[in-house]
């Protein structure tokens, strides 16, 4: 596999799922209880971005310095800027990936793995993680080392699951992920990104998602080139299962802001499966 993630991170697609992926750790503190966090494709932790850097294409500046540079309203774009701002020094930007993000917010009471296939990029993960207590770090598969974690001792759970789609089917990887997850343990909540090119190859998957799980669904679109263009990547998707209570709401009312920030060309929250 060749992908790494230095050449996309802080882009509008990390933008969206960082500050959906922010929102829902903060629905899960707000219960005493500890969970246990997963990252099945975690990366490196952190990544150097510099303006003119001519190894790297600059699709931070459109987008997370973007929110560095707004004065968001909505809470959820306030908690996101807030912790990206931290890693400016100078016009460069120390960004923080997904197990980063994740590892500031957990308590003392939960845990978390994070699974990397690069040995290279694994260990450049555990020294940015710095050996912080209840956190683990495997250079293995995040596929297959999800099953062996579920359920979790603590009987709450959060996945994120965000592979790098450099192959067709990852699609489906990630579908069998999923449904393999919540037959282990039903009340995982999951995080599924996925990238948006053709609409109707993503409204395939959504309802094929929606017929396989049964469980409560939400998803968060978000695009800044028309969904059919000929761009290479054109939106962002999470589709989140068993969402906690009230991130809908909040998501209906931040993803609109979101989007004119970042420049984008439209956004939706769809539903599916609500419980009765």
């Amino acid at each position: 596999m060749k992908y790494r993630h230095q050449y996309h991170a802080g882009n509008f697609a990390d933008v969206h799922k960082h500050v959906c992926l922010l929102e829902v750790l903060a629905a899960l503190a707000r219960k005493d209880k500890g969970f246990l966090f997963v990252d099945t494709h975690a990366g490196r932790g952190a990544y150097e971005l510099h303006p003119g850097d001519a190894a790297h294409p600059a699709e931070w500046r459109a987008g997370a310095a973007r929110l560095v540079a707004a004065a968001p309203r909505h809470a959820a774009l306030v908690r996101y800027r807030e912790v990206v701002a931290a890693g400016v020094h100078g016009g460069s930007l120390r960004y923080a990936g997904s197990p980063l993000l994740a590892a500031r917010q957990l308590r003392p009471v939960d845990r978390a793995v994070f699974f990397e296939s690069q040995r290279e990029e694994a260990g450049a993960l555990r020294k940015a993680l710095d050996g912080q207590p209840r956190i683990r770090v495997e250079a293995a598969d995040g596929f297959a080392g999800l099953r062996a974690l579920l359920p979790p001792p603590e009987r709450r759970g959060l996945v994120l699951i965000d592979p790098p789609y450099e192959e067709r089917e990852d699609f489906t990887r990630v579908h069998e992920a999923a449904a393999d997850a919540l037959r282990r343990f039903a009340g995982a909540v999951l995080v599924l990104w996925l990238p948006l090119k053709l609409r109707s190859d993503f409204d395939a998957w959504w309802s094929r998602l929606g017929r396989a799980l049964e469980r409560p669904l939400l998803a968060s679109l978000l695009w800044t080139h028309p969904p059919d263009s000929r761009a290479a990547l054109n939106g962002s998707v999470l589709a989140i299962v068993n969402p906690p209570y009230l991130v809908e709401e909040a998501m209906r009312e931040w993803l609109p802001e979101l989007r004119a920030l970042l420049g984008g060309v439209g956004e939706a929250v769809l539903s599916a499966n609500a419980p009765h």
